[in-house]
């Protein structure tokens, strides 16, 4: 498996950023490092995505950091000139898929049938994001569709949470949990940069309780 993968399974939860300000990046990603997360998606919901993940990259090299809600090529460019090693898409976008395969850049699109999970294992992908989780079924779906697709690992984003990350990451199927919950967007408007550091560690203790 490419290593950006590994090393997201590692950390078994990915921080999912929506940033409006990008001065907010650094401190953000200070505060996921002290909590023991060193990985962060940043959604390229807001225009100031880019400039977060080139400021989290060049601050901290040491900290994977991908780009998520990726609709198109272009966006791929922007985000990989910024410093993103992975790219996440809401859905099974082929042009961005080839692209990034392409270009050797590790790709999560999103799935949601059986039929986009055989289209993720033509194209020889290992990881697949399964979005959005809890409204379509949550881990009883997953259980459902990973039964044929025995090669195959999800990473669940879409209503994941402190109270059900539990029973997701005890899956095996399971590759890491994307969720917003430790960074959400009004914690990092009013810079309780404290209180993401707090959320984020109670998220790596459940992790290293489940897998050690």
């Amino acid at each position: 498996m490419n290593d950006i993968l590994t090393k997201l399974m590692a950390f078994g939860v990915v921080p999912v950023v929506v940033i409006d300000n990008a001065d907010d990046a650094k401190p953000l990603a200070e505060a996921l490092m002290r909590g023991g997360l060193k990985c962060a998606e940043v959604t390229f919901r807001t225009s100031a995505a880019a400039d977060a993940i080139r400021i989290m990259t060049e601050n901290f090299p040491e900290m994977l950091v991908g780009a998520g809600t990726v609709l198109s090529v272009k966006q791929v460019d922007e985000a990989v000139a910024a410093g993103a090693k992975f790219i996440v898409s809401p859905g099974f976008d082929d042009e961005v898929v080839d692209y990034c395969i392409e270009k050797n850049i590790p790709v999560l699109p999103g799935v949601v049938t059986p039929s986009e999970v055989i289209r993720g294992l033509n194209k020889g992908l290992e990881i697949v994001k399964f979005f959005p989780a809890e409204q379509a079924g949550g881990l009883a779906m997953i259980k459902a569709m990973a039964a044929p697709f025995t090669t195959l690992k999800f990473m669940p984003t879409g209503g994941i949470n402190e109270k059900n990350m539990r029973d997701y990451l005890s899956f095996n199927k399971i590759a890491a949990c994307g969720g917003s919950w430790m960074v959400k967007g009004d914690l990092i408007k009013n810079k309780e940069f404290d209180k993401i550091e707090q959320l984020t560690a109670e998220a790596v203790k459940v992790v290293k309780e489940i897998r050690g």
